[in-house]
């Protein structure tokens, strides 16, 4: 993987809280993110902030990126207008490049059957159980997750998170991708989510 660009899907009622704490510090340690919507008209956040995204969907390829992340927004529980992005969650797995999927984009790929046989979480276990979704079994209660398919088709890393987990959610991105070592990471995650102010000193030795 040598590709440094991160693509941030973008969309109307799109969670402005969720992805910030990864793509600020992504940004800072050398990869760019770049944002893709459906189509490149300007979308709205969920806090009302207008988006431009830097391309369409139909442009992305998994090959010129180290990593999809969908963010939560209302739209996933109203419809299928973002099932075409849970769809290519599906080709960038297959094509071994990771996906990392926070609060409702979770319950699109439960929908898209990308969580029916690797670990994963998210706000509760009902609230995926209620897509009617076959992987239960590997739901796990923690505040973010790392799970890979079990061999074949959609084979890729995936990070999942509820809600309320941005810091963790970045936590798993940064480990994914090698973004500090584990002392700095577990440093990094004491300051941001437990506010350990010891923390620093590690990060900035």
């Amino acid at each position: 993987m040598t590709s440094t660009t991160v693509h941030l899907a973008v969309y109307d009622t799109f969670a402005d809280w969720e992805p910030g704490f990864a793509t600020a510090h992504l940004t800072q340690h050398g990869y760019t993110v770049r944002t893709v919507g459906l189509t490149t008209a300007p979308v709205t956040t969920m806090g009302g902030v207008r988006i431009q995204p830097d391309l369409a969907l139909d442009g992305l390829d998994p090959g010129d990126s180290t990593l999809l992340v969908l963010t939560g927004a209302s739209l996933w529980d109203t419809g299928d207008t973002l099932a075409p992005f849970a769809r290519a969650a599906r080709t960038f797995l297959d094509a071994g490049v990771p996906v990392a999927a926070i609060c409702g984009a979770t319950a699109g790929l439960a929908r898209e059957g990308l969580l029916d046989d690797r670990p994963h979480t998210s706000a509760v276990s009902f609230y995926l159980a209620a897509t009617g979704y076959a992987g239960g079994a590997h739901y796990v209660e923690a505040d973010a997750v790392t799970g890979s398919g079990s061999g074949g088709a959609s084979h890729g890393a995936l990070v999942t998170a509820g809600p309320t987990e941005p810091v963790a959610f970045a936590r798993e991105i940064f480990g994914l991708l090698g973004v500090f070592e584990p002392k700095k990471l577990d440093a990094w995650y004491r300051l941001f989510h437990d506010s350990d102010a010891s923390a620093y000193e590690v990060l900035q030795g």
